[in-house]
């Protein structure tokens, strides 16, 4: 179950599953709680959709502020819509000068690191295995999904680490939702090769379109590599629906910001935050 919390001013939902791990912090953020305007208002977290910057870096030091997570140890990917993972490892340097990091997963045992997912429609999936406590964030967009990519994540962690599917558990989290997402004939034939695709494949009122249900189709991909469905929490929040909460790249027409959903291993207490924003104190 997902319910909605608050802290300062950062309005985010909790997965009830992820909130009984007491080693994890995690939040699946609104647009809510942010400085931003007009398309971007107000928790807008991406440098590249148009907002000014200076609004943007606000908006990341008030969530570091209100999570009290440095800001330095919120790592984002630069999202290609692909398959690739992101493993790193818990100790040493896991970035070089000359990497881009093209990924649309992450996977770590890396302790007060928190890997974030940015959406506006397409699906953040956050993970843990709570015995071995490795944790994995998802950009689970509809041509992620036509790949596979949370079976992908779900088969890495079972041959790298040995994690057992009893020891999962998983929130998907708000994205664009079946009422909404809908695709022409050549989308929906890249899903049709997936096991259980009539459960999250339907005919669109529209003669060659479909409609998609992404969450679902994660969802059945993590049934089928063997993940018991109890152990999947799903937000059944529509973006595009709520664009009141959510930022909607679909439901906007394109022009708007994104969103920031994070997981992270707790460790020693990080190092206090130096913020800006009228209501945040300024920590010295």
């Amino acid at each position: 179950m997902f319910h909605l919390s608050k802290t300062h001013s950062i309005q985010y939902y909790e997965s009830s599953f992820l909130s009984g791990c007491d080693f994890l912090t995690h939040a699946f953020c609104t647009r809510l709680g942010g400085i931003s305007e007009e398309d971007y208002d107000s928790l807008n977290i991406s440098f590249r959709e148009g907002d000014l910057e200076s609004r943007v870096l606000q908006n990341w030091n008030r969530l570091a502020m209100a999570f009290a997570v440095p800001l330095d140890n919120f790592l984002t990917l630069n999202q290609v819509h692909g398959d690739d993972i992101f493993v790193i490892k818990p100790y040493g340097d896991y970035l070089s000068a000359d990497k881009t990091l093209d990924y649309d997963a992450m996977v770590t045992p890396r302790q007060n690191l928190a890997i974030c997912i940015k959406t506006a429609d397409c699906v953040p999936v956050l993970m843990v295995d709570r015995a071995q406590k490795i944790i994995a964030a998802v950009h689970a967009g509809w041509k992620s999904t036509a790949a596979g990519i949370s079976a992908k994540v779900i088969r890495l962690l079972f041959e790298r680490y040995n994690s057992d599917p009893q020891d999962l558990l998983i929130a998907i989290g708000p994205s664009i939702g079946p009422c909404c997402f809908e695709v022409d004939e050549e989308a929906a034939e890249s899903f049709r090769a997936q096991e259980d695709c009539e459960l999250f494949l339907s005919p669109g009122e529209k003669k060659k379109k479909w409609m998609v249900d992404l969450p679902e189709a994660n969802r059945r991909q993590l049934i089928n590599c063997g993940i018991h469905e109890d152990n999947i929490d799903l937000a059944n929040l529509c973006t595009s629906c709520r664009q009141d909460l959510f930022f909607s790249h679909r439901g906007s027409g394109g022009i708007t910001g994104r969103q920031l959903n994070f997981i992270m291993l707790k460790g020693e207490a990080p190092c206090r935050v130096m913020t800006i924003g009228d209501d945040y104190p300024r920590i010295q």
